[in-house]
């Protein structure tokens, strides 16, 4: 057998009978997520997977609280800024090498020779559901905190390490669609009957049923590799996709273009083998990433979540809080106002504030945004008129409300305050809160609090 690999982030763990364990436990850490250092273990486990002799592979997790939560978020909002900071003509590539490293590296895995399980104890969510659609096997308990999920969608993001690929193949996409698209989850029965698990076990159970999967000899082959495969029609995919799409485009107006996104990956990819249908994944990935509202959406829904909720928890939210809420809602009833003043009528003001987000579309045929270029929201876009104008107006009216406390906030209190502006008063989180689409709305005029004891921090004293 060759020399096992150094990992840093996983651990591998001798079974009974030539079975061993690749147990995911990062260190420091109470919930384990696909950090870079965890993705370069992957990459680094399924190649030395396949050169050595061991009889198969049982993958788990080290922690109580879950298998896998997902991805490392604030890594991933670090790599937005590098990749902001390369040159335009080469951004697509250096997106798609960077994140491609986990598609591949979960491939590798499913294609070492071996039988691979995933035993899933408690939450697999984004990076951990598409490792365990990536292993032959699944065996999931019956506790309430053991489910599949891919929520990417819920801060603007698509899967990209095969899950808009893996789990529409396994359980069809009419049944993929609402995990991808609504961040909804199988639990563990949910999952076996949908044909995303394959076994159910009581909690303590799950390795030993691993082991026994392993020791019966299976085929360590995906479905989709075997022979007897065969790719959907283009036009049976489109067909299906079409209404979601119609549905979808009505319901967000194309602000969320990771719906979109996950739609195209959908069509496009199912049709396709599969090898070739994870690259389509990424390079449709490589290119939502250079748009503003994933970036906008991971910094207010969810780095601005973590720390209201931990701010919260010590009653230590920014001072600055309700006073921006409520400017926010004052500027929101003036622009109402200012619109009736030029002629508008209630359905008119109506309309236009859901197509900007702020409320759900009651018009079926609502427009689509436009797009000034890849790198700009839809009201960025020169020429607008009629609804979208007032809609634009309404909008901006409500986050240029925040000015005067722009040079009040750090970033960790601005996010905090965007994220309770989304969540209370409905701002739309695409733009990712009124503080932050005020300082790209103002540009380089708005910089953050440089000096001041209280509100530096947004702390109250």
């Amino acid at each position: 057998m060759t020399e096992r690999p150094k990992l840093t982030q996983f651990r591998i763990e001798d079974g009974r009978e030539g079975i061993i364990h690749l147990v995911f436990d990062m260190p420091g850490r109470s919930m384990n997520v696909f950090s870079n250092a965890a993705i370069d273990d992957i990459g680094a486990f399924a190649r030395w997977l396949a050169t050595s002799d061991v009889r198969g592979c049982v993958v788990r997790s080290g922690k109580a609280s879950a298998f896998c939560a997902g991805a490392d978020l604030p890594e991933i909002e670090a790599m937005l800024d590098t990749i902001r900071a390369t040159p335009a003509e080469e951004r697509i590539k250096v997106t798609f090498d960077h994140f491609f490293r986990l598609s591949q590296g979960l491939r590798e895995l499913e294609t070492s020779g071996k039988p691979v399980v995933a035993a899933i104890a408690g939450l697999a969510l984004g990076g951990g559901c598409e490792l365990a659609l990536a292993c032959h096997f699944r065996v999931m308990t019956t506790a309430p905190a053991s489910v599949l999920g891919l929520p990417e969608s819920l801060v603007g993001l698509l899967p990209g390490a095969g899950g808009t690929q893996r789990m529409p193949r396994l359980v069809g996409a009419h049944q993929a669609l609402p995990i991808l698209l609504d961040g909804a989850r199988f639990d563990g029965a949910a999952a076996v009957a949908a044909g995303a698990a394959h076994k159910l076990v009581p909690p303590g159970e799950e390795v030993a049923a691993a082991e026994r999967w392993i020791l019966g000899a299976p085929d360590p082959r995906q479905p989709w590799d075997r022979p007897d495969w065969h790719p959907m029609e283009t036009t049976a995919v489109s067909a299906g996709i079409a209404p979601q799409r119609a549905r979808r485009m009505a319901e967000t107006h194309g602000h969320v273009p990771a719906i979109t996104a996950i739609l195209d990956c959908v069509e496009e990819g199912l049709p396709l083998p599969i090898e070739d249908a994870l690259a389509k994944e990424m390079d449709i990935f490589s290119r939502l990433v250079q748009r503003p509202e994933p970036r906008a959406m991971i910094r207010s829904l969810f780095v601005g979540r973590v720390e209201f909720e931990k701010r919260q928890r010590t009653d230590a939210l920014p001072q600055l809080l309700p006073l921006v809420l409520t400017a926010v809602r004052d500027a929101l009833e003036t622009a109402e106002a200012a619109a009736r003043g030029r002629g508008a009528n209630e359905a008119q003001i109506s309309e236009a504030k859901a197509f900007a987000g702020f409320t759900p579309s009651s018009t079926p045929s609502a427009p689509a945004s436009p797009r000034a270029a890849a790198e700009g929201f839809w009201f960025e876009a020169p020429g607008l008129g009629g609804e979208l104008a007032r809609a634009a107006e309404i909008l901006k009216a409500a986050a240029l409300a925040t000015r005067p406390y722009l040079t009040l906030v750090d970033g960790e209190a601005e996010r905090i305050i965007d994220y309770a502006a989304i969540t209370q008063l409905g701002f739309p989180a695409y733009t990712g809160g009124p503080l932050s689409l005020a300082r790209r709305l103002m540009g380089p005029s708005a910089p953050y609090a440089l000096s001041g004891p209280d509100y530096r921090s947004g702390r109250t004293k």
